[in-house]
């Protein structure tokens, strides 16, 4: 396993698909999960620092856990199929360590919360990860990313489309969308306590 830190969370020029890049820790080695905007959301305002007046869903788990006695211990990227990325949480008890099946937005989500380590299995990254620029953050054009054709570099290519769309994301996007929904507020919700 290799431990990962969020290096950014990006939207596309569109406004409406939202990517996490995970980076391996003292690496240049970057693995692109998409994600929801709910979740996307929900990473955001922890990673800002911002606290919303009520509960969201991640905050919630992580006080039902703390009541129950159970602690997230860390979180992993522990597989992709079909273009599909599986998570596990490891929850810790005290009479033993349980293991959780998550989708990988919501054990990021649940991470950034609990302040615990991020991992990801080697095999994942070596199907779909990227080179990310150490001076700009950016992604580097799958040129940079792909040589000889290894089997694992070949199953890579199958998420050249992703890929594709990653290095267009528009990081500054995200933030112009969040100010936009913090300025609408909660008005469809003022009544759901």
């Amino acid at each position: 396993m290799l431990e990962m830190s969020i290096e950014s969370l990006r939207v596309n020029s569109g406004g409406n698909q939202y990517v996490v890049i995970l980076q391996q820790n003292d690496s240049n080695r970057g693995l692109p999960i998409w994600i929801g905007p709910a979740e996307a959301n929900a990473i955001a305002l922890e990673l800002q620092g911002a606290k919303p007046p009520r509960p969201l869903t991640h905050d919630l788990l992580i006080s039902v856990m703390d009541n129950l006695g159970a602690s997230l211990g860390s979180i992993i990227v522990s597989d992709i199929r079909e273009e599909t990325f599986y998570a596990r949480l490891l929850l810790n008890t005290d009479s033993e360590q349980l293991e959780l099946d998550s989708r990988p937005s919501d054990a990021m989500a649940l991470a950034v919360r609990a302040n615990v380590p991020i991992y990801a299995e080697e095999s994942v990254l070596d199907q779909a990860g990227v080179l990310i620029d150490s001076e700009t953050g950016n992604v580097l054009p799958r040129e940079e990313n792909e040589s000889s054709g290894s089997p694992q570099e070949q199953e890579s290519l199958d998420l050249s489309a992703f890929r594709d769309v990653v290095e267009r994301l528009d990081l500054d996007q995200l933030d112009r969308n969040k100010r936009h929904q913090g300025d609408q507020g909660d008005q469809g919700n003022q009544n759901n306590g």
